[in-house]
């Protein structure tokens, strides 16, 4: 930052709604920011919690913490009041930067984290050409915990350090970042993608970073237009309402030539549809809270469907249950060394040990690799449906719905069968003006898939329940069909 400072000072930095921060600002402000933490008792390695949307404040906050030697303990802006004191409480996080929109949420648990100093809903009115002296900040401290979901009961911290933050920084870069560039992220901040992959490289290659505070396709596409974006970064679920806005009303998206979008698969029919309205391709990417990036699809490769090749400085590799390394074109789990793997588990050493196996992270996900190094998603570890013997992935029958010119989304999952151990059940949401019958639709998908893959049940919904990431909660769904057929065996 201090050197993108230095180069082009008024060059805009930031830009989030009516606010522009240039470089200079940038700078001082968040150094001024990082001695006033340092001067209310706190001590470099101390949490702060930042509990705000895609903002200049949250961007502010991120660098100062970073500048003092604080730990960035950022929250989700959807969680409930529990789910906010669990991360509080858990971090023991000493200040809470709370948005005025969600301070309520922040107050209300107040009581149940006693280690918190302090709720903040401004940032301190401090002066910003000057500050006084700051810290000294190796590269192994930690530098932010990201709370995720996952698939535990409760939510675990992932620890970067400074280095493993710009090694994904460099990772980034390495895709053809430079100050010239407009990136743009839709995704919020709290995820380790809109940090690592566009706030830090942006600002990192002195680019002009534009965000958005929350979600909106119509808003995102008229950004691009206006601030003439040149990247995006995008969940799949998000680049499907884009495309659609595109088409039914399109702007100016020329300046545009990136378009990244990791967090789950992109299927291929929205690929060629994405192409079709925007002029080029979008390139997937594979990552991780954990660790970001690892794979991608290079500009000059054409691979539909494929995670791409592992990126430079990345190793990895392909094992079956046993840890035994398995060849081309075999199913295994996904297992990365890399610059930007995280240092662990917040306060969770039990979860970092069954993580980590001698420096390869364990990512959970399902993949085979080509010939030709080509990484493809077959799903993961807990989503495998195994039906007679044979194991089916979700995405296998999720793609070829997609196919259906009527269906928006999908979603597969497995419920237990007393014949074939589990049935395969799909839920589909419609995009508006279409319709298709259950019937029609599985007479579809027969003539794409193999028949024991073929959805015993499609069941429609309006839109499909997504997790704080955007990506479709399977897990939810699930948990409506047992309820469902709870409630009428009860009937």
């Amino acid at each position: 930052m201090h050197i993108s400072a230095g180069k082009n000072p008024d060059k805009p930095a930031v830009v989030c709604g009516e606010k522009v921060v240039s470089y200079r600002e940038l700078d001082e402000t968040t150094n001024a920011l990082a001695s006033w933490l340092l001067g209310q008792g706190l001590r470099p390695g101390d949490r702060v919690a930042i509990h705000w949307t895609n903002s200049v404040e949250t961007v502010m906050l991120y660098f100062a913490c970073f500048k003092s030697g604080m730990i960035a303990v950022p929250v989700n802006n959807r969680l409930k009041a529990p789910e906010i004191a669990y991360v509080l409480g858990h971090s023991k996080a000493r200040l809470c930067f709370s948005q005025p929109e969600l301070a309520p949420l922040s107050e209300e648990i107040r009581g149940e984290c006693p280690d918190l100093m302090a709720i903040h809903t401004r940032l301190p009115a401090t002066d910003g050409s000057r500050s006084g002296t700051l810290p000294h900040v190796t590269e192994n401290q930690v530098a932010a915990v990201l709370y995720t979901s996952g698939t535990t009961a409760r939510p675990k911290g992932v620890m970067h350090s400074h280095v493993s933050l710009i090694g994904a920084t460099e990772l980034m870069a390495s895709l053809g970042f430079d100050e010239n560039d407009v990136p743009m992220t839709v995704t919020q901040m709290v995820h380790i993608a809109a940090l690592a992959c566009v706030l830090l490289p942006g600002i990192r290659c002195g680019c002009t970073v534009v965000l958005l505070p929350a979600f909106d396709a119509a808003q995102a596409v008229d950004l691009i237009e206006k601030w003439r974006c040149t990247a995006l970064l995008v969940l799949p679920a998000m680049l499907r309402f884009m495309v659609e806005e595109q088409a039914g009303r399109p702007r100016d998206v020329g300046a545009m030539r990136l378009c990244i979008s990791g967090g789950d698969t992109v299927p291929v029919t929205l690929q060629e549809r994405f192409q079709r309205h925007f002029g080029f391709r979008v390139r997937e990417i594979f990552g991780m809270t954990e660790t970001v990036p690892v794979t991608c699809i290079l500009e000059c490769e054409t691979r539909p469907g494929s995670m791409g090749r592992a990126l430079d400085l990345i190793d990895t590799r392909v094992v079956d249950f046993l840890g035994k390394v398995v060849g081309d074109n075999q199913i295994g789990e996904f297992q990365v060394q890399s610059p930007a793997n995280c240092v662990g588990y917040w306060d969770n050493p039990e979860a970092t040990a069954a993580t980590f196996d001698s420096g390869w992270l364990r990512t959970g996900d399902l993949v085979k690799r080509d010939s030709d190094g080509f990484y493809w998603f077959e799903g993961r570890l807990k989503q495998i449906i195994v039906r007679g013997g044979s194991n089916i992935s979700p995405q296998e029958v999720e793609e070829p719905l997609y196919h259906h010119p009527a269906v928006l989304e999908s979603a597969v999952i497995g419920m237990p069968d007393s014949v074939h151990g589990e049935k395969v059940i799909a839920f589909v949401a419609l995009r508006d003006g279409f319709h298709a019958t259950e019937g029609e639709l599985r007479e579809f998908v027969r003539g794409r898939i193999a028949d024991y893959k073929v959805p015993e049940r499609i069941l429609f919904l309006p839109s499909l329940p997504k997790g704080l990431t955007g990506k479709i909660q399977r897990r939810e769904l699930k948990e409506m069909m047992i309820l469902s057929q709870q409630q009428a065996a009860s009937a």
